[in-house]
């Protein structure tokens, strides 16, 4: 039998691992079993042959995947390719649409589960038009289609991910130390607490992501 054992995240796509991690939370007091989970998500291998395997070969697939399992601070990735076209993150955040700023805010935090397709589609759009490492993208219309985001690999998934733990970590530490030391009008601190609402869902997710 022919194993491929997956090397990094950028071999598991989107939809594999939030079927991984559905089933993981199932048994997440049985060691065992989620180590069966994670041979039959990752490496394709059945649990009736799963027994078959001589114990070398059970302890090489478990090392061989523990050595990415657990991600490392992986960077943005500002364009991706999907299905040959290509598309950008957000170029100016600041200035992100209402509606796209609203879709995002509707979820409870900002993490990796079966919202976050609908919030990379939100987040990446259609590139219109590029100069070396500027760009610009699609306006958004609440129309995107997030099911292709499932065949994204987990790479950018959690470089994107990161992006937003990073940022709220930031946000966090500055913000504070800012409105202690500063005398704002009250239309800013206005616009501050609306702000507050996604710095919220920020460090939800950071908090979600730091304590796993």
């Amino acid at each position: 039998m022919t194993i491929e054992v997956p090397t990094t995240w950028k071999d598991v796509p989107l939809k594999k691992y939030l079927a991984l991690m559905s089933d993981l939370e199932n048994y997440k007091d049985d060691e065992e079993a989620q180590t069966a989970l994670m041979l039959l998500h990752l490496c394709n291998i059945q649990p009736e042959y799963l027994k078959g395997l001589s114990k070398q070969s059970y302890d090489l697939l478990r090392a061989k995947l523990s050595q990415f399992i657990q991600p490392d601070d992986i960077p943005l990735q500002r364009i991706i390719n999907i299905g040959g076209r290509e598309y950008g993150f957000e170029p100016n955040l600041s200035k992100m649409s209402y509606g796209a700023y609203a879709d995002i805010t509707q979820y409870e935090q900002i993490t990796i589960d079966k919202n976050w397709a609908k919030i990379m589609s939100i987040l990446y759009r259609p590139v219109t038009n590029k100069n070396g490492e500027f760009y610009n993208i699609q306006p958004y219309t609440g129309e995107e289609n997030p099911d292709i985001f499932l065949d994204v690999d987990m790479e950018t998934n959690f470089g994107a991910l990161f992006f937003f733990v990073h940022l709220s970590m930031d946000l966090m530490s500055a913000i504070p130390k800012y409105l202690k030391e500063t005398e704002l009008p009250a239309s800013i601190r206005q616009t501050l607490v609306k702000s507050g609402e996604l710095t919220q869902h920020l460090w939800n997710s950071a908090t979600m992501t730091y304590s796993k």
